[in-house]
């Protein structure tokens, strides 16, 4: 007897050992419940060619006594609970053709490949092995498939594939890869499917037009910038983009399924979605959907139908205007049929609400849920699973493993999620509830594969997340406004505005963002000029990061760190994305509110400029506040919207330090917050800027990364600071922080041999009191010159009597 067949059975126990005894060549024991360790005495067996201990429930190390099999050429390992790392008596074995370690617990660094030059297909996914991928990895250059996945530890450069011309099926996803994507993949002329998603890959896509073969490309959750090229759109590959910074001119016209665009463009923007879907009429409150499935009523509820087509890079925005998918990755052990994206149940189903779980949506590797439309705020989700592919019967059917991670909102809530675990057993229910916050209108949840579990039972292909229904729902009553009852309200008017500024700020009723002050409306009753505005619960930035007596709760790190990205994020839409190209001319810590969830919100446009697209600047009268205005602003009245990026430099520094950039001023060597700032970067010494309140409750990478980008924002130099969208980009490591060049030269001879305190003593005044002064003159101004009018306006009455949790805010800049 030369082979052993006993797969896809229920068999418990382990390996006899008269086994050993034996000239076996082929050995399979996979799918089925063997346990303990690795049988030692298998090294005796030294006949075998094949060997697949896969899909079993071995633990322990892999027997160094394997060594002695130098005859194999198949060896199956994964989807165990292997620990600790490969044994160095391994690489005798230089026969090997074919390797898979996946989804196991093994230790330490991912091994070597020197000694394994005749493999063709290598798969170490999930496995717990840690990276960089071996630089001895260039030498396989027999490879006609490579898998590896889920690499923890520290990252590399994209390894060297080049010997690898029979390449046909490529993937490294998640293995913490940075750099480019090498040009020589082009001449992989087999390469029918090409994984390089989660990584940290820049730059532009190489031209791989020329690939006939290639039939699946997925470069998801990257860094990847530059246009997207041509042959890309004008292909029928499918092709997953998706969480990259590409630029957003080059998005194809058509919105193609078969290519995924879900939050492709530079700056976290997402217009790509806006515009393929109708524009929000109105708020919603709650959503509710049957994953997999046809329309379902449930009590009161109704889940809405999701019966779309599934594929392996699929943006689906087909559904009403309010919700949609995006859909990553292949089941590469199988035919990739449309079927293999939904589950149907095939056993009657003994539990309440049986309608949700009888279908389910299915996905490989990444399942992404986007609703729309949303009212800010806070919400509940509710996520129904139920395993309904894998069997409670005791043969191999039982014996798959499904485990999957939850994120919401980019936040992982639940890890190594195993549906059957928790529910304990199949054709059962189990309901998550998680909080979210929304505070951009839109709410995520991704469900992602890692890596772990089978991908074989009970046949190939099954594997990755699956979710059965998905309900959201607001923890806040929906706001409803009481009818115009011809009442007379008394409210505060700031006066002042020029009717041109009023014309204006009216112009911005049609700008909406996430992180600008919405406009309600106005109103126009003889020569007086009402605006109302959305109410800040949390007054402004400078309230909470100043005044420690009536705000003694300090805002923590990961708050700082949004309210960061979200004035960024704002200026990106007022300088790039609003059909009015704006300069705010006025950027300053009370200028930016903060509403109930702390998100913040640029308000006052009473110095704004509209910013012509055929005027590289703006030569105008110098309005705005000492401290936050830029140099070739203030010293010459030159305005582009580089100023307004100066400003949010000096923002971001106070978000960091907690002081107020005009009135800080560690010694008399020092006039500011920036002066100080500067020294400490050239000192190396930047973590002496942070606010002593945070303690070491933040992430000095973090911190690092915004105090650069804030000292790029106020170089003195125009020319040498970065548009918003790179500095969003730079926030959210998605682009490298540009190194730090301080080049003065345009301000001519006398500057350029001046230090930024030097500078700023030029624009100081000559006392401190006359600095206060001029700190707060434009909040002066508007206080003294307040008065009180009853006002009767039909198309502000309905807002003035709305009750809480809104209040009516009347400002003029």
């Amino acid at each position: 007897m030369t082979i052993i067949n006993l797969s896809r059975n229920y068999l418990n126990g382990t390996i006899p050992p008269e086994w050993a005894s034996t000239k076996l060549e082929n050995l399979y024991v996979n799918e089925n419940r063997l346990s303990g360790p690795i049988p030692e005495y298998l090294g005796n067996i030294t006949s075998l060619t094949s060997m697949s201990l896969g899909n079993n429930l071995f633990s322990g190390t892999v027997p160094a006594e394997l060594g002695r099999l130098v005859n194999l050429k198949d060896l199956i390992f994964s989807t165990n609970n292997l620990t600790g790392g490969l044994p160095l008596e391994l690489n005798k074995l230089t026969r090997l053709t074919l390797l898979r370690l996946s989804s196991n617990n093994f230790t330490g660094k991912i091994p070597s490949f020197e000694n394994w030059k005749q493999l063709q297909l290598l798969e170490i996914q999930g496995s717990g092995f840690e990276g960089p991928i071996h630089s001895s990895i260039s030498l396989l250059s027999n490879l006609t498939e490579l898998r590896i996945s889920d690499l923890n530890g520290e990252g590399s450069e994209f390894p060297v594939l080049s010997n690898m011309t029979g390449m046909n099926k490529l993937m490294l996803r998640s293995c913490n890869i940075s750099g480019k994507i090498p040009d020589y993949i082009a001449n992989m002329t087999a390469l029918n499917t090409l994984d390089l998603s989660f990584n940290k890959l820049e730059g532009e896509i190489p031209n791989l037009g020329s690939l006939g073969s290639l039939k699946d490309m997925y470069l998801t959750s990257n860094n990847l910038t530059g246009p997207i090229p041509n042959w890309v759109r004008d292909t029928n590959w499918k092709v997953d983009l998706s969480y990259n910074n590409f630029l957003e001119s080059s998005v194809p016209l058509d919105c193609p399924e078969t290519l995924n665009l879900y939050r492709s463009f530079s700056g976290g923007n997402n217009s790509v979605l806006g515009r393929c879907l109708s524009p929000c009429s109105t708020d919603m409150y709650a959503l509710h959907i049957n994953c997999g499935g046809s329309t379902a009523a449930i009590g009161n509820t109704t889940y809405e139908a999701d019966q779309y087509s599934g594929g392996s890079a699929k943006f689906v925005r087909r559904f009403t205007e309010n919700w949609g998918t995006s859909s990553t990755g292949q089941f590469w052990d199988s035919d990739g049929t449309s079927d293999d994206y939904t589950a149907n149940n095939v056993s009657v189903l003994r539990m309440n609400d049986s309608e949700l779980y009888t279908t389910a949506r299915l996905s490989p590797l990444s399942l992404t849920y986007y609703a729309r439309c949303l009212a800010n705020g806070d919400y509940t989700v509710t996520l129904h699973f139920a395993e309904i592919i894998f069997r409670g019967n005791q043969s191999y059917r039982s014996l798959g493993r499904r485990v999957f991670d939850v994120y919401i909102q980019a936040e992982r809530k639940l890890k190594d999620f195993d549906i059957e675990n928790e529910a304990q057993g199949v054709d059962k229910a189990v309901k998550k509830i998680l909080k979210a916050v929304v505070s951009d209108t839109t709410l995520e949840i991704r469900f992602q594969y890692t890596g772990k579990g089978t991908t074989g039972v009970p046949v190939g292909g099954n594997y990755g997340p699956l979710v059965s229904a998905i309900s959201i729902e607001s923890d806040f009553k929906p706001l409803h406004f009481k009818p115009h009852d011809n009442r007379k309200k008394k409210i505060i008017i700031a006066v002042g505005v020029s009717a041109s500024g009023f014309c204006l700020i009216l112009s911005l009723i049609g700008l909406q963002h996430p992180n600008l002050v919405k406009l309600y409306g106005c109103c126009i009753e003889g020569r007086h000029l009402l605006l109302v505005y959305e109410y800040m619960e949390n007054n402004c930035l400078a309230h909470a990061l100043f005044d420690q007596e009536e705000s003694p709760s300090y805002l923590d790190w990961p708050t700082r760190q949004r309210i960061c990205i979200g004035i960024a994020k704002g200026l990106v839409y007022l300088h790039e994305e609003s059909p009015l190209n704006i300069v705010h001319r006025d950027i300053k810590a009370t200028n930016v509110l903060l509403d109930s969830y702390l998100n913040a919100k640029i308000s006052d446009f009473g110095l704004a400029k509209l910013d012509e697209e055929e005027n590289t600047h703006i030569s105008t009268r110098v309005a705005g506040t000492i401290g936050y205005m830029a140099p070739e602003y203030a010293l010459w009245g030159h305005l582009t919207y580089r100023a307004d990026v100066y400003s949010f430099g000096v923002v971001a520094l106070e978000i960091v330090a907690g002081k107020n950039n005009v009135k800080y001023h560690p010694n008399e060597d020092y006039v500011c917050l920036l002066d100080w700032a500067f020294v400490l970067h050239q000192k190396g010494s930047l973590m002496e800027l942070m606010d002593p309140r945070l303690g070491s409750s933040f992430n000095q990478e973090e911190a690092i990364r915004i105090i650069k980008v804030a000292l790029l924002c106020t170089n003195r130099s125009p020319v040498l600071r970065p548009t918003m969208s790179a500095v969003v980009g730079m926030l959210q490591g998605h682009i490298s922080v540009q190194e730090l060049n301080m080049d003065p030269s345009i301000y001519g001879d006398d500057l350029m041999l001046q230090s930024p305190s030097d500078t700023y003593n030029e624009m100081r005044p000559d006392d401190a009191s006359e600095t206060e002064a001029l700190a707060h003159s434009s909040d002066a101004a508007r206080n003294n010159s307040s008065s009180t009018y009853d006002v009767a306006c039909d198309e502000i009455e309905a807002l003035a009597h709305s009750s809480d949790p809104y209040k009516v805010h009347l400002h003029f800049p």
